[in-house]
Formats: C-alpha cells, structure tokens, sequence
C-alpha cells in the first residue's frame, strides 16, 4: 500500500469514529533484500497514522528486536498471536509456515517486555492441538508476563472457515469456548484482560455465557475485520442490546490501557491523553463491565 492510498484511507475514516489504525502485513523474510524497504512502510505508516490523529497498533509478523524497537516510536501497543506453542502443528497447519516456529514467537512477546512495550497475544483455537497444547500456551503467556508486567490482553479465536484460507478443518466448537475461558482465567494473571472476537460466536446466548465464564474484551468494532474478513462486525447498537438485558455494558478502551501510559513517549502519550481526555470521539474498541 502507497502512503497516498493510505491518506485516502485514513481520511475516510477520521468521520466514523474510528481511533485506532491495525497495521497488518504479508511477511517478508528477514535475510531478504526487500526487508529494509518492507520495514519503512510499515513505520512510516504509523507515522502518517499518528500525523493524521489515530493511534498505531501494529501486528507484522516476528519483528527483530531493533525493528521493534524502532517500531516502539510509533505504535501505542503491540500485538502477535502465539496461536499454539506444541510444535506438532508444524507437521500439519503451520508445515509451510517458518515464522510460526513456537520458539520464534515467544521471542517476540519477551522481546516486547524488555523493550517495554505494550502487548496483545492470543491463541487459536480447533487447529490441530489439544487442551493440554491450550493451556501449556497459556502457561508460557502468564510467565512471561509475571516476569515483564506487558501483556494487555490474550485473544481467543475460534478458528472459524474462510474463502481465504488453505487449511481445511472444521470450526472450533463454540459451545467449547466457555471453558477454555474459564480455565484461561484460572491460569492468567488477573491484569490480563481475555479478549473474544464476537463476529466469530454464532450465536448471541453463548456470548453472554462467554462473558460470564471470564471474557472481558470484545476487540474492535470497525468498518471491516481484516483478519475474519468472511465475518463482519457487530455493529456497536446490537451488541448493546445482545449484553444489556443480561446486566453488562459495553465500555469505550483506547489501544493501550492507562496503567501502560508511562511506557510511551512523550509524543505518543500526547496523542493519547487527547482521547483520553475526551477531546475526540473514542471508538476504536469496546471492553465490558459488569453494569
């Protein structure tokens, strides 16, 4: 993407609400010769985002820690999925995928708590492991944050089918969710926040169950999940009316939670506090409490 087609783009969206810009990215190899190239247009766009008011969230594949590093400057927070820490999975699902080495991605969560850098990780579900794949993942997770204070949130995603995809299996049953959730409460630091994708649960009943059982995290709601693209989002006024009549309300959250602010530099905390303080409409994500 061009950084003029990006302006086209960010422009567009400074009238819905929006405040928080996800940069996404195809991989390119690290010992590649596009690689230097490849990493300015991701950092530059998250310049061009900050310069236009939104605040950056990038989620690139692994990084190395100078890129990181260099990438701290200009994102608010930070996120990659750990997906499943068994190495099995590399025989099956992730057999053409060398960036998704276990070893490879836990390098990057505990990267991003030397580098203090706020964080967002997560698993994904009905993929090939097993529980005790699930909840080893989920250990490691809690480790690495006892020892760095940086993950914000973990994701639960229920692989779910897509025109996009190669990989042929079935959905993650969803009827499963609330007890992975439960059990990741139990095993997750309190501060860690549970996320669940609600355009990935089917049906509005076993969302509130999977609330109940511990999520707290709705994600983004924005004009097109780029990640699910097969599966749009909720528009806020449903998910209003699906969780009030059962006592919980959906409460506005930036892309970095308050308690990290001090991580940031003093640009990126300026940018920050002007939507904190209300002085624009905040939309960017939607977190729950109990109401």
């Amino acid at each position: 993407m061009t950084l003029s087609s990006a302006r086209e783009i960010f422009t567009k969206l400074q009238n819905q609400k929006v405040c928080e810009i996800l940069i996404l990215s195809g991989e390119v190899h690290p010992n590649s010769p596009r690689r230097q190239e490849w990493f300015e247009r991701i950092y530059d766009l998250c310049e061009l985002a900050l310069s236009m008011g939104f605040l950056p969230h990038t989620n690139a594949g692994p990084l190395s820690f100078k890129e990181m590093e260099q990438l701290k400057n200009v994102n608010v927070s930070m996120g990659l999925m750990l997906e499943q820490l068994t190495p099995k999975l590399l025989d099956t699902v992730h057999r053409h995928a060398p960036s998704k080495l276990p070893e490879l991605r836990l390098q990057q969560l505990e990267w991003a708590g030397k580098l203090k850098i706020p964080f967002t990780t997560g698993l994904l579900l009905g993929i090939g492991e097993t529980e005790d794949d699930c909840w080893e993942t989920l250990e490691a997770i809690a480790k690495l944050h006892r020892n760095y204070h940086h993950i914000q949130e973990v994701i639960l995603q229920p692989h779910s089918p897509g025109t996009q995809q190669s990989f042929d299996a079935p959905p993650f049953d969803p009827h499963k969710l609330p007890e992975v959730i439960a059990t990741a409460r139990q095993i997750l630091p309190e501060d860690i926040t549970i996320q669940i994708p609600p355009n990935l649960i089917p049906d509005s009943q076993w969302l509130i169950t999977c609330i109940e059982a511990g999520a707290r995290d709705l994600g983004g709601i924005g004009p097109k999940d780029e990640v699910n693209p097969d599966y749009p989002h909720h528009q806020e006024k449903d998910l209003r009316e699906t969780l009030q009549p059962y006592g919980w309300e959906l409460v506005e959250r930036l892309p970095v939670y308050p308690q990290f602010d001090g991580w940031l530099s003093l640009k990126l905390r300026d940018a920050v506090k002007s939507w904190r303080s209300g002085e624009r409409v905040k939309f960017a994500t939607d977190k729950i409490s109990k109401g």
